[in-house]
């Protein structure tokens, strides 16, 4: 199946239909990038930016959110 197929397949989805294919998607997103992000750790992908960041608290730096 193609995306343009998936597409017309959405937009032909009833109001109910749709509002429960947007919950499946985002769940179903979420969890991609979930998994992604547990990659890139386990790659050591973030460990520059996760030394920067305690640095950047140890300084002093770091601003209350």
């Amino acid at each position: 199946m193609t995306v343009k197929e998936i597409e017309r397949q959405i937009k032909k989805l009833p109001r109910a239909g749709l509002i429960a294919f947007r919950q499946w998607f985002q769940r179903f997103d979420w969890d991609k990038w979930d998994e992604q992000i547990e990659r890139d750790v386990r790659a050591g992908k973030l460990n520059r930016l996760a030394k920067e960041a305690r640095a950047s608290y140890k300084a002093g730096k770091a601003k209350e959110i």
